[in-house]
């Protein structure tokens, strides 16, 4: 991807650079966690059975841990170094557990982590496009991220997909790391949400979908155990949850006189941050009179997001 830079009517192209170091990245990234990936910096370097992860993160969204590391060198497996991380954390509960609550002077037990959603990501200037399409199965719990550095400090972080979705991992897990972790990770779909059955709520999540991409095409969908986020950048616009006649919409960071309600539809979460740590309101779309009035609320909360 070529980056220009605007001057006057002409446009100039940046010239790539290149990290001196693997570990300026690394300290990049760690010191920029939120604004990069929306996570939170637990510990750089972590080793345990003769394995060192190089970044353990926690994504608080979700609430699991994300291993990340850093490569220079083309030739490792995503498959077989990510699961024997994976396995690592799964295999260790009780260690990442006392890292976390070390660090932030917290009493979590193992069960309050939803272990099934923890994920890898590798980051590097450059990975081959055998790497690339390893990742193309439908349930891995690892992503890709390039940066590219260019002259005048400007990085560019991009996540990389595979050009389509094969088989489950599942069907090929081997090794004994594969099998740790496929028997207790699982990557969520929209169809873990929606039933097939669940013709009307499907005819309104596929409107909903269509209105929120036109509010931003680069919006993202994100289904996770408990909801299908909408997502900008590294934080939710709003979260939803299917039911078998109706969708509930999470309006997050809102209360309801943060926005103009005239039919008093928003109704605030009380239990908000016992499951979000922040302030969740809600809105349920039974029709399409109800998804239009949805949107025009959506819209204000989005509008308020990007002046921020």
């Amino acid at each position: 991807m070529q980056i220009y830079k605007k001057s006057g009517e002409n446009l100039i192209a940046l010239g790539n650079q290149k990290f001196n170091l693997e570990k300026h990245l690394q300290t990049l990234v760690e010191k920029n966690l939120d604004k990069v990936f929306g996570l939170k910096f637990v510990t750089s370097e972590f080793q345990l059975n003769n394995l060192r992860i190089d970044t353990v993160a926690f994504d608080t969204e979700i609430n699991t841990f994300v291993l990340i590391e850093y490569k220079r060198d083309r030739s490792f497996s995503v498959i077989d170094q990510g699961f024997a991380y994976l396995a690592l954390a799964l295999n260790n509960k009780a260690d990442f557990v006392l890292l976390y609550n070390a660090k932030f002077n917290k009493n979590l037990q193992k069960d309050d982590i939803d272990w099934s959603q923890i994920r890898v990501i590798f980051v590097s200037e450059t990975f081959t496009t055998y790497q690339q399409e390893a990742i193309g199965f439908q349930d891995l719990p690892i992503e890709l991220w390039e940066v590219s550095p260019y002259e005048g400090d400007i990085l560019v972080f991009n996540q990389l997909r595979a050009s389509k979705k094969s088989e489950s991992i599942k069907k090929i897990a081997k090794s004994a790391d594969m099998n740790v972790v496929s028997k207790e990770v699982k990557p969520y779909t929209l169809g873990d949400h929606i039933k097939g059955d669940w013709s009307k709520t499907k005819e309104l999540f596929e409107e909903l979908s269509t209105r929120m991409l036109e509010l931003d095409p680069s919006m993202e969908i994100k289904p996770v155990k408990s909801y299908i986020g909408f997502r900008l950048g590294t934080k939710n616009l709003v979260n939803v949850k299917a039911k078998s006649t109706k969708l509930t919409i999470e309006l997050l960071r809102t209360q309801p006189q943060d926005v103009k309600d005239p039919e008093g539809k928003v109704s605030y979460f009380t239990n908000s941050f016992k499951y979000y740590n922040q302030h969740v309101s809600l809105i349920d779309v039974e029709n399409t009179d109800d998804l239009e009035y949805a949107t025009r609320i959506i819209k204000q909360i989005y509008k308020r997001l990007a002046e921020n």
